[in-house]
Parts: C-alpha cells; structure tokens; sequence
C-alpha cells in the first residue's frame, strides 16, 4: 500500500516530465506505421509451414501459379445464344487479353473447337464470326461439353462467363487492387456498351481483393462511429468534459503505439488484424473508467485534486495491472493458432493492452492534474442507485447465485447449438458487391 502511494505522489509530482515524455515516445512509436502494407492475399491465412499450403504451391511451381476472375454475363432477355449477345461477348473476351498480368482467356466464343472433316481434324474458336454462327451447333456444343456446361454457361443457357487466368509476380502488394480496379472499369465501360447485359465478377482474386476492401472500409467507417458513442457514453456517465477529453487521449495513445509497433515490426495487415483497435479501445477505456470514476468521487466528495487522484492510482493500480495482465496472457495464447493474422491480432491487441495500462497509470493522472476540472457535487440519487443494488444483492446473494448459476447452466447447454462455418463467401455481408456477384453466379451459373 505504501509503495503504491509512493508510486501515485510520483505521478503527479513529475506530471510535466510523464506528459512530454509520452507524446515524445509515442510519436516516434507512431512514426513505424508509415511502413504497413495492407496483404489482400489469400495465402496470408496459412503459415508458411502449413502442409495443404506447401502441397498447393508445390503444384503451381511444378506447373503454374494463377488465380482467375470470373466475368459472369446476364442477358436481360435470358439467352445467351443470340447473336447479340455472343457479339457482347466476344468482344469483352478479346478486351480482356488487357487486364494486368493476364494469362488466359476462356469463353464459349473462343472455346477450341475440335470437328473431323473427311482426314482432317479442324480446330477453331466455337465462334470465330457471331454474325455468321450457326446457333444450333453452339447450343448443341456448349451445352453438351463439360468443359463448358456450369463452367462458361448455365444448362439453361441464360448466363454465360468469361474466365480470366492471372498469375500475379507476387512482388507488390498493390497487384491485386490493380487488377480489380482495371476489370471493374472494364465491366463498367461494357455495361455501357451493351445496356442489355448484366456484369457479375467473382473468382480467386476477388475474393482476395474483397477482404481487403471491406477491412479498410470497416477501419474507414466504423473507428470514428465506435469514438463518437464512446465520447457521447463517457460524457454523460462521467458528467465531465475534462475526464472524457482526457481518455480520448488515452485510447488514441494506446491504438497509435499499438500501430506504429506492428509496423517496426515488419508486419503486414489483414482482416483479421484491422479489428486490433476496435479491441484495444474498449480495454483503454476499460482501465480510464476505473481510475477516473474513483476521482472524481473522491473530487465531488471534497477531497483536493491532487489528494482525490493520489488515492484513485493507490486503489486502482492492483486492479487495472492484474486486469491487464491475465488480458495480455489471454490474447497471447492466440500464437498457438494455425492462422497467421490471428496470431498477429493478438500480439497487436497484446501490445495495445500493454500500452494503455502504462497510459492509464502514468499519462491519464498527470493530464487530469493540469486540465482544468469542476467538482460539482453529485445528487445522491446515483450513489443511492448503486447502494441499493448492492443492498439486493447482499440481501438475496442465494437467490442472486442460483438465478446466475441456472443461467449459466442454459447457455452452457446451448454450446453444442455452435457449427463450424469456415466459408470465405460468408465473411461478408450479403449487401457487399462481391458476395451479391458470388452468391448470384453460385445460384445461376
């Protein structure tokens, strides 16, 4: 106890020292986030050991490495056969000989098709001349050949694809968007050329590009949501500017360490990572709420700033130390995992967690000692809110701890309930673009 209130008079005595030196550390932390590159490569969720892993590449450096997107056609009136729609496309399969690090173009216009002809074994594309195609032999051929039939065109012969093989030189991470971006303009210029046709993109390279997307776009939308209902939360149960200014602080600390840490460290982001900061936002907070509700009661009690925050760290320091600890150790046994990223969203969370104790302890107290802050005092009706459920509880403790017991019991019951889904298509929501297309060329194709 008494170390701890050494500890708590050293804060707040050297609080300018404590101040400067976190924003010096924490922005040269930050400067490391400068170098983080964002991986839309499938292959990042299997280590480099991984068996299946080894296996697969085995196989596209024995012969190729390629991953494909899938251009999927809809005709408004549902037939693929006409004319029309077999100019469409034959045109989008020549156009797409220029998407970046194309390799392979495959379609029912220019599958090679193999016919006798009295000695001689002719091989041509299925439709050289649209305007001049014989319909009845394309249905016939298409829709009798396996390498085509649920592949290239549905049985019903109301959508067909354009496949596109790309073999990426894996040398930049900017490859894929780079792709996607060139074939997303592609479709869009031919949906506009051919009004009457519909453009549906799945595939490999896609789905790689999609995790990207829809992570950024979570980091994009959703951090600055989570910050304003945590400022507009700690504001009304703390009833203090200062108090909710000051965690902000905190929280933006922990996250920016946390970032700039994983970026010295050479690590790349990924899906799972971008929730790293969504987690170490609520444990910063977590920490702040203790020692500030502490002060200000202290505050609003009488107490002398400097008095009310000494006892605040004296109390708190055990709770929020072991708390952080046994959080640390917990996101730390996510290195067993056989998933790479998770493992990194745990070391990162770790790290974040880390820092925000240290914030919380050191940074928090000696910014609350030189902000301004009322000390209005509180009506009782709050303290009397939470003296009469401890009163309940105490009271009714049998009751209380074989109501909880009971419901425990139920939902322990309900863990068998749990599947194991591990499908990719069904990470995104079905509002996203790529899972519409997917699940659209899944349904018809």
């Amino acid at each position: 106890m008494m170390n701890a209130d050494k500890f708590a008079a050293g804060v707040i005595r050297l609080r300018w020292l404590i101040l400067i030196s976190t924003v010096v550390i924490v922005a040269l932390i930050a400067s490391g986030a400068t170098s983080i590159g964002f991986s839309s490569n499938y292959r990042v969720f299997f280590s480099h050991d991984n068996e299946q892993l080894v296996a697969f590449e085995t196989i596209q450096n024995t012969y190729s490495k390629s991953d494909n997107i899938l251009m999927v056609i809809e005709p408004d009136d549902g037939n693929v056969f006409s004319k029309e729609t077999l100019t469409a496309v034959k045109d989008l399969t020549e156009q797409s000989w220029q998407v970046p690090y194309s390799t392979r173009i495959d379609s029912i216009t220019n599958y090679q098709h193999t016919e006798a002809e009295a000695d001689d074994l002719l091989v041509n594309d299925l439709v050289e001349f649209p305007d001049e195609a014989d319909l009845d032999k394309v249905i016939h051929v298409a829709l009798n050949e396996p390498l085509l039939l649920r592949r290239l065109v549905s049985p019903e012969g109301h959508v067909t694809a354009v496949n596109i093989t790309v073999q990426l030189p894996q040398v930049s991470e900017s490859e894929t968007p780079e792709v996607v971006a060139y074939t997303r303009n592609m479709a869009k210029a031919f949906e506009a050329k051919y009004p009457d046709l519909q453009v549906y993109m799945t595939g490999s390279v896609m789905l790689g590009n999609a995790f990207s997307e829809a992570a950024q776009k979570d980091m994009t939308n959703l951090m600055p949501i989570m910050m304003l209902v945590i400022i507009v939360t700690l504001y009304l149960l703390l009833r203090s500017f200062t108090a909710t200014l000051a965690t902000v602080f905190v929280i933006l600390f922990s996250v920016i360490t946390a970032v700039g840490l994983f970026g010295w460290l050479g690590w790349t982001l990924t899906g799972p990572t971008t929730s790293a900061p969504t987690i170490i936002t609520t444990m910063a907070v977590a920490d702040c709420v203790h020692i500030l509700v502490s002060f200000l009661f202290n505050l609003r009690n009488g107490m002398p700033k400097a008095a009310a925050m000494q006892e605040s760290v004296r109390i708190n320091l055990s709770p929020v130390f072991i708390t952080s600890v046994t959080t640390v150790l917990g996101f730390m046994t996510m290195n067993f995992s056989e998933v790479p990223p998770f493992r990194d969203l745990g070391n990162t969370v770790a790290m974040g967690v880390v820092a925000a104790f240290f914030l919380s302890i050191f940074f928090l107290p000696a910014l609350m000692m030189v902000l301004p802050i009322s000390a209005k005092k509180q009506a009782r009706n709050k303290s009397q809110a939470m003296q009469n459920l401890a009163t309940f509880v105490i009271g009714h403790r049998k009751g209380v701890l074989l109501g909880t017991g009971l419901l425990a019991v139920a939902l322990f019951a309900a863990i068998p309930l749990n599947q194991i889904n591990d499908e990719f298509i069904g990470y995104f929501k079905k509002s996203v673009e790529f899972r519409k297309d997917t699940d659209f060329v899944g349904d018809n194709l």
